[in-house]
Protein backbone atom coordinates (compact mmCIF):
# COMPACT_ATOMS: atom_id res chain seq x y z
CA UNK A 1 0.00 0.00 0.00
CA UNK A 2 1.11 3.49 -0.40
CA UNK A 3 1.84 5.93 2.26
CA UNK A 4 -1.05 7.90 2.04
CA UNK A 5 -2.76 10.03 5.07
CA UNK A 6 -6.82 9.60 4.47
CA UNK A 7 -9.41 9.97 6.91
CA UNK A 8 -11.19 6.57 6.07
CA UNK A 9 -14.98 6.60 5.38
CA UNK A 10 -17.70 3.93 7.02
CA UNK A 11 -18.90 1.16 5.17
CA UNK A 12 -20.95 1.81 2.30
CA UNK A 13 -24.40 2.58 3.20
CA UNK A 14 -27.45 2.84 0.51
CA UNK A 15 -27.85 6.57 -0.63
CA UNK A 16 -24.14 7.00 -0.15
CA UNK A 17 -22.36 5.88 -3.51
CA UNK A 18 -22.62 8.19 -6.65
CA UNK A 19 -25.06 5.67 -8.27
CA UNK A 20 -27.45 5.95 -5.56
CA UNK A 21 -27.30 10.12 -6.02
CA UNK A 22 -31.06 10.10 -8.15
CA UNK A 23 -32.13 6.93 -10.51
CA UNK A 24 -34.03 9.19 -13.20
CA UNK A 25 -33.02 9.80 -16.65
CA UNK A 26 -33.33 13.31 -15.81
CA UNK A 27 -30.95 12.74 -12.88
CA UNK A 28 -27.93 11.47 -15.22
CA UNK A 29 -28.43 13.66 -17.93
CA UNK A 30 -28.05 16.75 -15.84
CA UNK A 31 -25.52 15.35 -13.61
CA UNK A 32 -22.08 17.16 -13.34
CA UNK A 33 -20.37 14.66 -11.32
CA UNK A 34 -17.16 13.53 -12.91
CA UNK A 35 -17.98 9.72 -12.36
CA UNK A 36 -21.33 9.69 -13.96
CA UNK A 37 -20.30 11.75 -17.17
CA UNK A 38 -17.46 8.89 -17.47
CA UNK A 39 -20.21 6.69 -17.23
CA UNK A 40 -22.08 8.33 -19.66
CA UNK A 41 -19.32 8.82 -22.16
CA UNK A 42 -18.38 4.48 -21.26
CA UNK A 43 -21.89 3.84 -22.95
CA UNK A 44 -22.06 6.03 -25.91
CA UNK A 45 -18.36 5.13 -27.20
CA UNK A 46 -19.35 1.74 -26.44
CA UNK A 47 -22.40 2.13 -28.61
CA UNK A 48 -20.55 3.66 -31.43
CA UNK A 49 -18.19 1.20 -31.08
CA UNK A 50 -20.21 -1.54 -31.87
CA UNK A 51 -21.64 0.62 -34.45
CA UNK A 52 -18.34 0.71 -36.04
CA UNK A 53 -17.31 -2.90 -35.66
CA UNK A 54 -20.74 -4.14 -37.75
CA UNK A 55 -19.56 -1.46 -40.34
CA UNK A 56 -15.96 -3.64 -40.43
CA UNK A 57 -17.49 -7.04 -40.17
CA UNK A 58 -19.58 -6.73 -43.30
CA UNK A 59 -16.15 -4.77 -45.09
CA UNK A 60 -14.46 -8.76 -43.66
CA UNK A 61 -17.02 -10.53 -44.99
CA UNK A 62 -17.22 -9.01 -48.24
CA UNK A 63 -13.49 -9.58 -48.62
CA UNK A 64 -13.78 -13.29 -48.47
CA UNK A 65 -14.14 -13.44 -52.19
CA UNK A 66 -11.57 -12.04 -54.44
CA UNK A 67 -14.39 -10.80 -57.03
CA UNK A 68 -16.68 -9.53 -53.76
CA UNK A 69 -20.21 -11.19 -52.46
CA UNK A 70 -22.84 -8.99 -51.78
CA UNK A 71 -21.06 -4.62 -51.99
CA UNK A 72 -21.33 -2.52 -54.57
CA UNK A 73 -18.22 -0.08 -55.08
CA UNK A 74 -20.06 2.71 -53.33
CA UNK A 75 -21.26 0.41 -50.41
CA UNK A 76 -18.07 -1.08 -49.85
CA UNK A 77 -16.55 2.68 -49.67
CA UNK A 78 -19.47 3.88 -47.38
CA UNK A 79 -19.16 1.35 -44.77
CA UNK A 80 -14.92 1.67 -44.32
CA UNK A 81 -15.68 5.29 -44.23
CA UNK A 82 -18.18 4.72 -41.38
CA UNK A 83 -16.18 2.04 -39.30
CA UNK A 84 -13.05 4.47 -39.95
CA UNK A 85 -14.60 7.93 -38.78
CA UNK A 86 -16.18 6.01 -36.13
CA UNK A 87 -13.43 3.93 -34.36
CA UNK A 88 -10.34 7.02 -34.79
CA UNK A 89 -12.90 10.28 -33.67
CA UNK A 90 -15.68 8.52 -31.94
CA UNK A 91 -14.12 5.94 -29.88
CA UNK A 92 -10.26 5.64 -29.81
CA UNK A 93 -9.77 9.37 -29.52
CA UNK A 94 -12.51 9.67 -26.78
CA UNK A 95 -11.63 6.20 -24.92
CA UNK A 96 -9.75 6.85 -21.84
CA UNK A 97 -10.01 9.92 -21.56
CA UNK A 98 -13.36 10.59 -20.98
CA UNK A 99 -14.04 7.57 -19.34
CA UNK A 100 -11.81 6.40 -17.13
CA UNK A 101 -9.96 9.71 -16.90
CA UNK A 102 -13.55 11.46 -16.30
CA UNK A 103 -13.82 9.25 -13.34
CA UNK A 104 -9.91 8.53 -12.11
CA UNK A 105 -8.09 11.54 -12.05
CA UNK A 106 -9.70 13.65 -9.44
CA UNK A 107 -9.38 10.80 -7.28
CA UNK A 108 -6.08 9.97 -8.18
CA UNK A 109 -5.36 13.41 -7.07
CA UNK A 110 -7.61 13.54 -3.68
CA UNK A 111 -9.99 16.16 -5.13
CA UNK A 112 -14.06 15.91 -5.39
CA UNK A 113 -14.40 16.69 -8.98
CA UNK A 114 -13.00 18.26 -12.10
CA UNK A 115 -12.40 22.37 -11.99
CA UNK A 116 -15.19 23.04 -14.61
CA UNK A 117 -17.91 20.43 -14.16
CA UNK A 118 -20.59 22.27 -16.36
CA UNK A 119 -18.11 22.68 -18.59
CA UNK A 120 -17.59 18.65 -18.51
CA UNK A 121 -21.33 17.99 -19.00
CA UNK A 122 -21.33 19.74 -21.72
CA UNK A 123 -18.41 17.99 -23.25
CA UNK A 124 -20.04 14.98 -23.43
CA UNK A 125 -23.54 16.79 -24.92
CA UNK A 126 -21.24 17.86 -27.84
CA UNK A 127 -19.58 14.77 -27.67
CA UNK A 128 -22.92 12.62 -28.25
CA UNK A 129 -24.52 15.59 -30.58
CA UNK A 130 -21.71 15.83 -32.97
CA UNK A 131 -20.93 11.96 -33.37
CA UNK A 132 -24.52 11.09 -34.14
CA UNK A 133 -24.99 13.97 -36.76
CA UNK A 134 -21.67 12.32 -38.45
CA UNK A 135 -23.13 8.79 -38.32
CA UNK A 136 -26.37 9.35 -39.13
CA UNK A 137 -25.12 11.52 -42.10
CA UNK A 138 -22.73 8.59 -43.56
CA UNK A 139 -25.62 6.23 -43.10
CA UNK A 140 -28.19 7.95 -44.75
CA UNK A 141 -26.23 10.29 -47.08
CA UNK A 142 -23.55 7.84 -48.47
CA UNK A 143 -20.05 9.82 -47.77
CA UNK A 144 -16.76 7.50 -49.06
CA UNK A 145 -13.55 9.74 -48.70
CA UNK A 146 -12.84 7.61 -46.18
CA UNK A 147 -11.96 8.59 -42.36
CA UNK A 148 -9.19 11.36 -43.78
CA UNK A 149 -11.45 13.70 -46.16
CA UNK A 150 -8.69 13.70 -48.44
CA UNK A 151 -8.97 16.54 -51.16
CA UNK A 152 -9.57 17.09 -54.15
CA UNK A 153 -11.93 14.24 -53.23
CA UNK A 154 -13.69 15.59 -50.74
CA UNK A 155 -13.84 18.78 -52.27
CA UNK A 156 -14.52 18.46 -56.05
CA UNK A 157 -16.09 14.71 -56.38
CA UNK A 158 -17.92 13.15 -53.25
CA UNK A 159 -21.50 14.23 -52.64
CA UNK A 160 -23.03 17.58 -50.73
CA UNK A 161 -23.19 15.16 -47.80
CA UNK A 162 -19.52 15.02 -46.59
CA UNK A 163 -19.55 18.78 -45.35
CA UNK A 164 -22.31 17.38 -42.64
CA UNK A 165 -20.17 14.74 -41.82
CA UNK A 166 -17.46 17.11 -40.95
CA UNK A 167 -19.56 19.45 -39.10
CA UNK A 168 -20.02 16.48 -37.09
CA UNK A 169 -16.17 16.24 -36.92
CA UNK A 170 -16.30 19.51 -35.90
CA UNK A 171 -18.42 19.65 -33.20
CA UNK A 172 -16.58 16.62 -31.51
CA UNK A 173 -13.24 18.86 -31.80
CA UNK A 174 -14.47 21.51 -29.19
CA UNK A 175 -15.65 18.09 -27.06
CA UNK A 176 -12.16 17.50 -26.94
CA UNK A 177 -10.69 20.67 -26.08
CA UNK A 178 -13.20 21.35 -23.66
CA UNK A 179 -11.78 17.91 -21.76
CA UNK A 180 -8.43 18.49 -21.95
CA UNK A 181 -8.73 22.40 -20.96
CA UNK A 182 -10.94 20.61 -17.81
CA UNK A 183 -8.17 18.12 -17.21
CA UNK A 184 -5.44 20.43 -17.50
CA UNK A 185 -6.47 22.83 -14.70
CA UNK A 186 -7.46 19.70 -12.24
CA UNK A 187 -4.19 18.64 -12.18
CA UNK A 188 -3.29 22.32 -11.79
CA UNK A 189 -5.48 23.73 -9.35
CA UNK A 190 -7.33 20.89 -7.16
CA UNK A 191 -4.19 18.33 -6.00
CA UNK A 192 -4.68 17.24 -2.93
CA UNK A 193 -2.07 18.45 0.58
CA UNK A 194 1.04 16.61 -0.71
CA UNK A 195 0.63 15.96 -4.18
CA UNK A 196 3.57 16.85 -5.83
CA UNK A 197 4.66 16.67 -9.54
CA UNK A 198 6.65 13.79 -8.75
CA UNK A 199 4.27 12.32 -6.72
CA UNK A 200 1.30 12.13 -9.56
CA UNK A 201 0.53 9.16 -10.59
CA UNK A 202 1.37 7.82 -14.52
CA UNK A 203 -1.93 7.37 -15.47
CA UNK A 204 -2.65 11.31 -14.19
CA UNK A 205 0.95 12.22 -16.12
CA UNK A 206 -0.82 10.17 -19.20
CA UNK A 207 -4.18 12.20 -19.07
CA UNK A 208 -2.02 15.38 -18.75
CA UNK A 209 -0.02 15.18 -21.85
CA UNK A 210 -2.88 13.60 -23.84
CA UNK A 211 -4.62 17.10 -23.03
CA UNK A 212 -2.17 19.35 -24.01
CA UNK A 213 -2.30 17.07 -27.24
CA UNK A 214 -5.90 17.57 -27.32
CA UNK A 215 -6.00 21.41 -27.05
CA UNK A 216 -2.87 22.21 -29.25
CA UNK A 217 -3.85 19.84 -32.25
CA UNK A 218 -7.77 19.44 -32.28
CA UNK A 219 -7.99 23.16 -33.89
CA UNK A 220 -6.37 22.44 -36.55
CA UNK A 221 -8.30 19.99 -37.86
CA UNK A 222 -11.27 22.15 -37.17
CA UNK A 223 -9.41 24.41 -39.08
CA UNK A 224 -8.75 22.16 -41.80
CA UNK A 225 -12.21 20.61 -42.05
CA UNK A 226 -13.71 24.53 -42.37
CA UNK A 227 -11.63 25.26 -45.35
CA UNK A 228 -12.75 21.96 -46.74
CA UNK A 229 -16.37 23.42 -46.44
CA UNK A 230 -15.04 27.45 -47.86
CA UNK A 231 -13.82 25.77 -50.62
CA UNK A 232 -17.02 23.39 -51.45
CA UNK A 233 -19.73 26.48 -50.66
CA UNK A 234 -18.05 29.28 -52.14
CA UNK A 235 -15.59 28.32 -54.63
CA UNK A 236 -12.40 29.82 -53.00
CA UNK A 237 -8.89 28.34 -54.75
CA UNK A 238 -7.71 26.60 -51.10
CA UNK A 239 -7.28 23.17 -52.26
CA UNK A 240 -8.36 23.16 -56.03
CA UNK A 241 -5.14 22.84 -58.10
CA UNK A 242 -7.57 24.16 -61.34
CA UNK A 243 -7.83 27.20 -59.66
CA UNK A 244 -4.41 27.70 -58.14
CA UNK A 245 -4.64 25.38 -54.94
CA UNK A 246 -2.61 22.97 -53.69
CA UNK A 247 -4.34 19.18 -52.52
CA UNK A 248 -0.91 18.71 -50.28
CA UNK A 249 -2.08 21.83 -48.12
CA UNK A 250 -4.51 19.81 -46.44
CA UNK A 251 -2.57 16.69 -45.98
CA UNK A 252 0.13 18.81 -43.90
CA UNK A 253 -2.65 20.14 -41.89
CA UNK A 254 -5.02 16.87 -41.41
CA UNK A 255 -1.48 15.25 -40.55
CA UNK A 256 -0.81 17.78 -38.23
CA UNK A 257 -3.41 16.89 -36.46
CA UNK A 258 -3.87 13.15 -36.84
CA UNK A 259 -0.43 12.27 -36.22
CA UNK A 260 -0.63 13.62 -32.32
CA UNK A 261 -4.08 12.22 -32.46
CA UNK A 262 -2.54 8.93 -32.24
CA UNK A 263 -0.86 10.06 -29.51
CA UNK A 264 -3.91 10.73 -27.94
CA UNK A 265 -5.37 7.19 -28.55
CA UNK A 266 -1.95 5.80 -26.90
CA UNK A 267 -0.68 7.81 -24.48
CA UNK A 268 -3.60 7.32 -21.76
CA UNK A 269 -3.15 3.99 -22.62
CA UNK A 270 0.82 3.90 -21.66
CA UNK A 271 -0.73 5.19 -18.09
CA UNK A 272 -3.01 2.70 -17.48
CA UNK A 273 -0.33 -0.14 -18.77
CA UNK A 274 1.61 1.49 -15.86
CA UNK A 275 -0.53 1.30 -13.48
CA UNK A 276 -1.35 -2.07 -14.23
CA UNK A 277 2.00 -3.44 -14.21
CA UNK A 278 2.73 -1.88 -10.91
CA UNK A 279 0.31 -3.79 -8.95
CA UNK A 280 0.12 -7.24 -10.76
CA UNK A 281 3.69 -7.08 -10.39
CA UNK A 282 3.55 -6.00 -6.50
CA UNK A 283 6.38 -3.17 -7.60
CA UNK A 284 7.54 0.15 -8.05
CA UNK A 285 6.88 1.51 -11.29
CA UNK A 286 10.87 1.21 -12.68
CA UNK A 287 12.59 4.77 -13.72
CA UNK A 288 9.92 6.72 -12.62
CA UNK A 289 11.29 9.74 -13.81
CA UNK A 290 12.02 8.55 -16.89
CA UNK A 291 8.99 7.49 -17.78
CA UNK A 292 7.29 10.85 -17.33
CA UNK A 293 10.12 12.41 -19.39
CA UNK A 294 9.16 9.93 -21.52
CA UNK A 295 5.49 10.72 -21.46
CA UNK A 296 5.85 14.33 -22.16
CA UNK A 297 8.21 13.97 -24.88
CA UNK A 298 6.34 11.78 -26.97
CA UNK A 299 3.67 14.70 -26.56
CA UNK A 300 5.96 17.45 -27.67
CA UNK A 301 8.48 15.48 -30.73
CA UNK A 302 4.66 14.01 -32.15
CA UNK A 303 3.90 17.38 -33.53
CA UNK A 304 7.27 17.20 -35.71
CA UNK A 305 6.41 14.11 -37.52
CA UNK A 306 3.27 14.74 -38.91
CA UNK A 307 5.58 14.69 -42.95
CA UNK A 308 6.44 10.84 -42.71
CA UNK A 309 2.45 10.41 -44.13
CA UNK A 310 3.30 12.14 -47.22
CA UNK A 311 6.71 10.12 -48.65
CA UNK A 312 4.99 9.48 -51.86
CA UNK A 313 2.82 12.70 -52.25
CA UNK A 314 5.26 15.21 -53.76
CA UNK A 315 6.93 16.59 -50.93
CA UNK A 316 10.75 17.96 -50.95
CA UNK A 317 13.29 14.81 -50.93
CA UNK A 318 15.11 16.90 -48.44
CA UNK A 319 11.70 17.15 -45.96
CA UNK A 320 11.44 13.62 -46.16
CA UNK A 321 15.23 13.07 -44.89
CA UNK A 322 13.71 15.26 -41.94
CA UNK A 323 10.73 13.40 -41.28
CA UNK A 324 12.23 10.22 -41.46
CA UNK A 325 15.10 10.84 -38.87
CA UNK A 326 12.25 12.82 -36.44
CA UNK A 327 9.99 9.48 -37.34
CA UNK A 328 12.97 6.98 -35.49
CA UNK A 329 13.43 9.86 -32.87
CA UNK A 330 10.00 9.77 -31.85
CA UNK A 331 10.66 6.01 -31.15
CA UNK A 332 13.18 6.66 -28.37
CA UNK A 333 10.61 7.47 -25.46
CA UNK A 334 8.43 4.67 -26.66
CA UNK A 335 11.24 2.00 -26.38
CA UNK A 336 12.01 3.89 -22.71
CA UNK A 337 8.48 2.77 -22.03
CA UNK A 338 8.66 -0.61 -22.95
CA UNK A 339 11.91 -1.24 -21.72
CA UNK A 340 10.81 0.10 -18.02
CA UNK A 341 7.56 -1.92 -18.15
CA UNK A 342 9.93 -5.09 -19.03
CA UNK A 343 12.16 -4.05 -16.24
CA UNK A 344 9.04 -3.43 -13.31
CA UNK A 345 8.10 -7.11 -14.50
CA UNK A 346 11.52 -8.46 -14.10
CA UNK A 347 11.65 -10.11 -10.26
CA UNK A 348 8.65 -9.15 -9.82
CA UNK A 349 5.53 -11.03 -7.80
CA UNK A 350 3.46 -11.25 -11.23
CA UNK A 351 -0.21 -12.35 -10.42
CA UNK A 352 -2.03 -13.22 -13.99
CA UNK A 353 -5.22 -11.97 -13.10
CA UNK A 354 -7.54 -10.80 -16.01
CA UNK A 355 -6.48 -6.84 -15.95
CA UNK A 356 -3.24 -8.07 -16.11
CA UNK A 357 -3.28 -10.49 -19.44
CA UNK A 358 -5.02 -7.47 -21.30
CA UNK A 359 -1.70 -5.74 -20.23
CA UNK A 360 0.33 -8.14 -21.17
CA UNK A 361 -1.29 -7.99 -24.41
CA UNK A 362 -0.83 -4.59 -25.00
CA UNK A 363 2.67 -5.01 -23.92
CA UNK A 364 3.29 -7.46 -27.19
CA UNK A 365 1.10 -5.65 -29.93
CA UNK A 366 1.95 -2.05 -29.18
CA UNK A 367 5.85 -3.96 -29.48
CA UNK A 368 5.00 -5.03 -32.88
CA UNK A 369 3.17 -2.11 -34.20
CA UNK A 370 6.23 0.09 -32.56
CA UNK A 371 8.60 -1.93 -34.80
CA UNK A 372 6.71 -2.04 -38.05
CA UNK A 373 6.43 1.54 -37.75
CA UNK A 374 10.21 2.39 -37.57
CA UNK A 375 9.68 -0.02 -41.14
CA UNK A 376 7.22 2.98 -42.03
CA UNK A 377 9.65 5.79 -40.75
CA UNK A 378 12.44 4.44 -43.60
CA UNK A 379 11.60 6.27 -46.51
CA UNK A 380 12.55 3.69 -49.14
CA UNK A 381 10.32 0.53 -47.42
CA UNK A 382 8.07 3.41 -46.81
CA UNK A 383 7.51 3.96 -50.69
CA UNK A 384 7.23 0.38 -51.69
CA UNK A 385 4.32 -0.03 -48.79
CA UNK A 386 2.32 2.48 -48.87
CA UNK A 387 -1.99 2.31 -49.14
CA UNK A 388 -1.13 -1.04 -48.37
CA UNK A 389 -2.35 -3.72 -45.90
CA UNK A 390 1.18 -3.27 -44.38
CA UNK A 391 0.17 0.38 -43.10
CA UNK A 392 -3.58 -1.18 -42.31
CA UNK A 393 -2.22 -3.64 -40.18
CA UNK A 394 0.76 -1.52 -38.41
CA UNK A 395 -1.92 1.10 -37.63
CA UNK A 396 -4.15 -1.37 -36.08
CA UNK A 397 -1.35 -2.72 -33.77
CA UNK A 398 -0.96 0.36 -32.38
CA UNK A 399 -4.37 1.87 -32.33
CA UNK A 400 -6.61 -1.41 -31.86
CA UNK A 401 -4.37 -3.95 -30.54
CA UNK A 402 -2.39 -1.23 -28.36
CA UNK A 403 -5.45 1.24 -27.07
CA UNK A 404 -8.17 -1.80 -26.79
CA UNK A 405 -6.69 -3.70 -25.03
CA UNK A 406 -5.16 -0.77 -22.72
CA UNK A 407 -9.14 0.25 -22.34
CA UNK A 408 -9.84 -3.37 -21.21
CA UNK A 409 -7.12 -3.66 -19.23
CA UNK A 410 -8.55 -0.57 -17.22
CA UNK A 411 -11.88 -1.76 -17.64
CA UNK A 412 -11.57 -5.10 -15.66
CA UNK A 413 -8.67 -3.32 -13.04
CA UNK A 414 -11.00 -0.37 -12.41
CA UNK A 415 -14.44 -2.48 -12.51
CA UNK A 416 -14.42 -3.32 -8.57
CA UNK A 417 -14.07 0.36 -7.86
CA UNK A 418 -16.93 1.98 -10.76
CA UNK A 419 -19.54 -0.70 -9.65
CA UNK A 420 -18.80 -1.96 -6.26
CA UNK A 421 -19.24 -5.33 -7.74
CA UNK A 422 -16.48 -7.99 -8.65
CA UNK A 423 -17.25 -9.91 -11.90
CA UNK A 424 -15.74 -13.64 -13.02
CA UNK A 425 -12.11 -13.61 -13.40
CA UNK A 426 -11.93 -16.80 -15.19
CA UNK A 427 -14.13 -15.30 -18.03
CA UNK A 428 -12.19 -12.61 -17.82
CA UNK A 429 -9.12 -14.05 -18.88
CA UNK A 430 -10.55 -15.98 -21.49
CA UNK A 431 -11.83 -12.92 -23.12
CA UNK A 432 -8.26 -11.67 -22.87
CA UNK A 433 -6.89 -14.98 -24.56
CA UNK A 434 -9.31 -15.24 -27.28
CA UNK A 435 -8.86 -10.75 -28.27
CA UNK A 436 -4.82 -11.61 -28.18
CA UNK A 437 -5.31 -14.53 -30.69
CA UNK A 438 -8.08 -13.18 -32.52
CA UNK A 439 -6.39 -9.66 -32.73
CA UNK A 440 -3.57 -11.35 -34.15
CA UNK A 441 -5.10 -13.72 -36.49
CA UNK A 442 -6.83 -10.95 -38.03
CA UNK A 443 -3.79 -8.38 -38.79
CA UNK A 444 -0.73 -10.54 -39.23
CA UNK A 445 -1.73 -11.78 -42.67
CA UNK A 446 -2.26 -8.29 -43.19
CA UNK A 447 1.24 -7.50 -42.61
CA UNK A 448 2.32 -10.47 -45.07
CA UNK A 449 -0.21 -9.63 -48.35
CA UNK A 450 0.58 -5.25 -47.86
CA UNK A 451 4.31 -6.17 -48.38
CA UNK A 452 3.35 -8.35 -51.67
CA UNK A 453 1.53 -5.59 -52.72
CA UNK A 454 -2.46 -5.88 -51.76
CA UNK A 455 -3.65 -2.33 -51.76
CA UNK A 456 -6.14 -1.18 -49.33
CA UNK A 457 -9.75 -0.05 -49.65
CA UNK A 458 -9.65 -2.38 -52.63
CA UNK A 459 -13.14 -5.30 -52.50
CA UNK A 460 -11.56 -6.96 -55.69
CA UNK A 461 -8.77 -8.44 -55.51
CA UNK A 462 -5.76 -10.80 -57.28
CA UNK A 463 -6.99 -14.55 -56.20
CA UNK A 464 -3.30 -14.67 -54.69
CA UNK A 465 -4.26 -12.88 -51.94
CA UNK A 466 -7.64 -14.80 -50.94
CA UNK A 467 -5.30 -17.14 -48.40
CA UNK A 468 -4.89 -14.26 -46.29
CA UNK A 469 -8.32 -12.42 -46.16
CA UNK A 470 -9.83 -15.88 -44.93
CA UNK A 471 -7.69 -15.67 -42.17
CA UNK A 472 -8.03 -12.43 -41.42
CA UNK A 473 -12.10 -12.53 -41.43
CA UNK A 474 -11.61 -15.79 -39.28
CA UNK A 475 -9.54 -13.73 -37.20
CA UNK A 476 -12.58 -11.06 -37.11
CA UNK A 477 -15.08 -13.44 -35.53
CA UNK A 478 -12.46 -14.23 -32.56
CA UNK A 479 -12.34 -10.36 -32.29
CA UNK A 480 -15.65 -10.41 -32.50
CA UNK A 481 -16.63 -12.86 -29.53
CA UNK A 482 -13.54 -11.43 -26.84
CA UNK A 483 -15.77 -7.73 -27.31
CA UNK A 484 -19.64 -9.31 -26.33
CA UNK A 485 -17.96 -11.38 -24.01
CA UNK A 486 -17.45 -8.80 -21.26
CA UNK A 487 -20.52 -7.34 -22.06
CA UNK A 488 -22.47 -10.24 -20.37
CA UNK A 489 -20.00 -11.44 -17.68
CA UNK A 490 -20.00 -7.89 -16.52
CA UNK A 491 -23.32 -7.34 -17.38
CA UNK A 492 -23.89 -10.47 -15.01
CA UNK A 493 -21.80 -8.67 -12.13
CA UNK A 494 -23.81 -5.90 -11.80
CA UNK A 495 -26.73 -8.32 -10.80
CA UNK A 496 -24.98 -10.93 -9.09
CA UNK A 497 -21.42 -10.31 -8.62
CA UNK A 498 -19.80 -10.54 -5.23
CA UNK A 499 -19.70 -6.73 -3.32
CA UNK A 500 -16.44 -5.57 -3.66
CA UNK A 501 -14.22 -3.94 -0.48
CA UNK A 502 -12.98 -0.75 -1.12
CA UNK A 503 -9.34 -2.28 -2.45
CA UNK A 504 -9.78 -5.46 -4.04
CA UNK A 505 -6.54 -5.39 -5.66
CA UNK A 506 -4.26 -4.29 -2.58
CA UNK A 507 -3.25 -1.62 -5.44
CA UNK A 508 -1.64 1.84 -4.35
CA UNK A 509 -3.37 5.17 -4.68
CA UNK A 510 -5.29 7.38 -3.79
CA UNK A 511 -8.36 6.16 -5.56
CA UNK A 512 -8.56 2.52 -3.86
CA UNK A 513 -8.50 4.66 -0.10
CA UNK A 514 -12.21 5.59 -0.77
CA UNK A 515 -15.15 3.27 -0.90
CA UNK A 516 -16.23 0.74 -3.65
CA UNK A 517 -18.20 2.06 -5.34
CA UNK A 518 -17.17 5.99 -4.35
CA UNK A 519 -20.06 8.54 -2.42
CA UNK A 520 -20.53 11.13 -4.77
CA UNK A 521 -17.61 13.92 -3.09
CA UNK A 522 -14.93 10.97 -3.64
CA UNK A 523 -13.55 12.01 -0.06
CA UNK A 524 -15.05 12.73 3.62
CA UNK A 525 -12.24 15.04 3.44
CA UNK A 526 -8.90 16.19 1.59
CA UNK A 527 -6.88 13.11 2.10
CA UNK A 528 -3.29 14.19 2.42
CA UNK A 529 -0.25 12.65 0.19
CA UNK A 530 3.18 12.19 2.09
CA UNK A 531 4.97 9.81 -0.22
CA UNK A 532 5.01 8.91 -3.90
CA UNK A 533 3.19 6.72 -5.85
CA UNK A 534 3.35 3.11 -6.35
CA UNK A 535 4.65 1.60 -2.87
CA UNK A 536 4.21 -2.02 -2.68
CA UNK A 537 4.56 -4.18 0.62
CA UNK A 538 6.59 -7.34 -0.15
CA UNK A 539 3.77 -9.25 1.21
CA UNK A 540 0.72 -7.56 -0.31
CA UNK A 541 -0.92 -10.12 -2.34
CA UNK A 542 -4.03 -9.29 -5.01
CA UNK A 543 -7.15 -10.63 -3.34
CA UNK A 544 -8.76 -13.53 -5.01
CA UNK A 545 -11.28 -11.88 -7.77
CA UNK A 546 -14.00 -14.44 -8.27
CA UNK A 547 -17.60 -13.76 -8.52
Amino acid sequence: MTDITVDRLPETKIGESYLDEGHSLASWLTTTDHKRIGILYALSITAFFFIGGAAIGLVRLELLEPHGLFLTDEEYNRLFTLHGIIMVWFFLVPSIPTTFGNFLLPMMIGAKDVAFPRLNLMSWYLFVIGATFTIITIIAGGVDTGWTFYTPLSTLYANGNVIAAAAGVFVVGFSSIATGINFIATTHMLRAPGMTWTRLPLFVWAIYATSVVMILATPVLAMSLLLVSVERWFGVPIFNPNNGGDPLLFQHLFWFYSHPAVYIMILPAMGVISEVFACFARRKVFGYTAMVYSLMSIAVIGFMVWGHHMFVAGQSPYANLVFSFLSFVVAVPSAIKVFNWVATLYGGQIVFKAPMLYAMGFLGLFTVGGLTGLFLASVPIDIHVTDTYFVVAHFHFIMVGGSVSAFFAALHFWWPKITGRLYPDYWARFGAITMFLGFNATFLPQFVMGYEGMPRRYHVYPEQFQVYHVISTAGTVLLAVAYILPLLYLGWSLLYGNRADRNPWHAAGLEWETLSPPPKENFERTPTVTSGPYSYGEDAEPQAHTA
